[in-house]
């Protein structure tokens, strides 16, 4: 039998991302990798990733707190708190807070892959600034590539 996780208010692995924050909450480790959590709390104002696909992994995001605005491919999708975003593999996608406020999200890696993203990002822009290029080279690790027809 597997060893049960809790996770409270203060705990979890924090990675700090410019103005972006992921709270890893479940690294697969207790789920035999089939499933990762993070809580991600993007600051106001702040875009988020280039627009990219996912080839090996689901991917879900709901909104807590805030609003936060998903574009999926051309089209933009307003998601205030209660919103769920489901974002199958090779969908192009992309969300920013255009807020003035906080956004919180539940994000959800089905299988776990993409949580190493975060460790790894975190790790290539320890003492520089974390870039588009910089984003997109660590992306290509975890069979995600940008889509840059709708760049």
């Amino acid at each position: 039998m597997s060893a049960v996780s809790v996770v409270g208010p203060d705990d979890g692995e924090t990675i700090q991302l410019g103005p972006t924050q992921m709270r890893i909450l479940e690294d697969g480790t207790t789920t035999g990798h089939r499933l990762g959590i993070g809580e991600i709390t993007l600051a106001p104002h702040t875009q988020g990733p280039p627009q990219h696909r996912h080839a090996q992994h689901d991917e879900g995001f709901y909104v807590v707190s805030g609003t936060v605005h998903f574009t999926i491919g051309e089209t933009t999708h307003v998601a205030p708190a209660g919103t769920l975003a489901m974002i199958p593999p090779g969908a192009p996608h992309t969300f920013a807070n255009l807020g003035d406020t906080p956004a919180v999200m539940i994000n959800t890696f089905t299988p776990d892959l993409y949580v190493q993203y975060f460790r790894d990002l975190r790790n290539m822009i320890a003492g520089g600034e974390l870039t588009p290029e910089s984003t997109v080279e660590v992306m290509s690790r975890y069979a995600t590539v940008p889509a840059t027809d709708f760049a």
